[in-house]
Formats: C-alpha cells, structure tokens, sequence
C-alpha cells in the first residue's frame, strides 16, 4: 500500500507538472514576447519605433557636412553661422529707426542697400561724408561672407547641399564646376547684384579652391560697385529721398509693430499646421 500509494502520489505529482507545464510554457512564451517587442518612445505629441528613430538619426548623419565627431573649426563654422542668423533677425525691428537717424550704422551692421541709399541722400543735404556711407556699405555687405566660402572650402559639396539643398542648386553647382577657374572670381564678383544667388556663389568660390585673399578683394569689387551705384542714386534724390526718408521714420514704430504681429502670425500658423499634421498622422485608420 505504501508504494502503491507513494507511486500515485508521485504519479499525482507528475500529472500536476505536466498539467501545469503548459501554463508555464504559455506565461513565459507571453513574457518573451513581452520583452522582445520594441520599445515606443514619444516625441512630441506622437510615439516613435526604434525604426523611425534609427532612420531620422541617418538622415541627420546623411545631411550634415562634417563627420563625427564634429572638430573645433566645424564647431566654430556653425556657431559663427547661427550667431550671423541671429544677428541678422534680432536687428529686424530696430531697423526702420535706424534708417532715418543712424543710416551709415545701420548699413555697416546689416549692408542694407536701403540704408546706403539713404546714408548718401543724407550725405548730399551735409550730414555725413559720401565716402563713408559706401565704405560702411561695403564693410557692410561683405563682413561675414568669408564664413560660407569656409563652409565650401571645408565641408566641400556636402557643405553646398547642407545650405542650399534643393535640387535646382544642386544642378547650378554641377554646371558651374565644369567652367573654366577664372570665371569663378567674375561669379564672386557678380554676386553682390540683387536677385544673384551670393550664398551659392560664396560655397562654390571656397569649393572650387579659391584663395581667400583672391575672394575677398573679388567680393570687395563687387560690393563696392552696387553700393557705389546705389549711393549715387541716393545722391542724386537728395532732398527728396531724404523726406521720404523722414516719412519712414515717422511711422517706424506701426512698421515695426506689423512686422513683429506678422512673424508671430505666421509662426502661430506653422505650429498649427504641424500639430494637425502630427495629430492626423496619429491617428491610424480603424482606431
């Protein structure tokens, strides 16, 4: 009776295990593929696979012109550069008062054409040197160029695509690269036009080889040129641009007033737009 009983207890136990088993089997199957499915993390107001996270990272490594880890003159090249974005959007709302008291100043800060135009009907009526609002002109418009023609000359097409991405640049760059090297100083030149494409031309100048020396007297020539230009245009208004002049500084304050409700504006819009986009993409169909 003892082992009789000791075997069906024992069998008793096996069946139990054996019953169990399966539980066992389907719990830690269950916690497997618990562990093994992919985390989501949220960005924004959406979560994101690993997947989608792996490929954005490669488009970043894809896009950007230096390699990794970035080096000191890369560091300095794109401070440099936000720094110039900066300058030139915080001096946005000054410039209208500018313009009217300080026009010399405010086309060496920003190389406004505006400002030298303006800088020479004043200096017509006495109250400045012609000289010094071209000189200021063309320190004005010239001052951070040499940072793109670093930008090619280092980063090469990549630094190109970086600032100029789309498709049409890319085109122009592959055309201009098959022209002889002397037409690239004349470009420089050219650049200082309005409607030309300076931040292009700079890059190619820097990925082309230029001599930074030969760059920066080619950019001076053509600053010089426009700003000489438009400061005779300037010079010959005289009193007449000078009270338009006046005019613009009369209603400066509601000029700087719509252009600042403008920007917010449109900055409100974007941010709505993308958040109904994110929303929208969300949103899978069924759910």
């Amino acid at each position: 009776m003892s082992a009789a009983d000791g075997t069906g207890s024992d069998g008793a136990t096996t069946e139990r295990a054996a019953e169990g088993t399966p539980d066992d089997a389907g719990a830690g199957t269950a916690g497997s593929t618990a562990t093994s499915a992919p985390a989501r993390r949220r960005w924004g107001d959406r979560e994101h696979s690993p997947e989608e996270i792996e490929a954005a990272k490669q488009q970043w490594r894809d896009m950007r012109p230096w390699d990794s880890p970035m080096a000191r003159a890369d560091k300095v090249l794109i401070g440099a550069t936000v720094a110039v974005i900066v300058f030139g959007l915080a001096s946005l709302p000054f410039r209208p008062f500018l313009l009217a008291s300080h026009p010399v100043l405010l086309s060496l800060a920003t190389g406004s054409l505006s400002a030298i135009g303006a800088g020479a009907a004043f200096a017509r009526v006495g109250d400045t040197a012609l000289w010094l609002v071209i000189g200021a002109g063309v320190i004005g418009m010239i001052k951070f160029d040499w940072l793109f023609w670093w930008a090619g000359r280092r980063w090469g097409a990549k630094g190109v695509r970086f600032f100029v991405p789309s498709e049409r640049a890319q085109r122009f760059v592959t055309r201009v690269r098959s022209w002889p090297t002397w037409i690239m100083p004349l470009l420089v030149v050219a650049a200082a036009l309005p409607g030309v494409p300076s931040l292009l031309v700079h890059l190619l100048a820097g990925l082309a080889g230029m001599r930074l020396l030969t760059f920066l007297l080619a950019n001076a020539v053509g600053a010089a040129l426009v700003a000489g230009l438009v400061a005779g245009l300037g010079y010959g208004l005289g009193q007449y641009a000078v009270d338009v002049v006046l005019a613009v500084d009369r209603y400066a304050l509601w000029i700087t007033i719509a252009i600042a409700v403008f920007v917010a504006y449109r900055a409100g819009a974007t941010q709505n737009r993308k958040g109904k986009e994110q929303r929208a993409a969300g949103q899978a169909p069924g759910e």
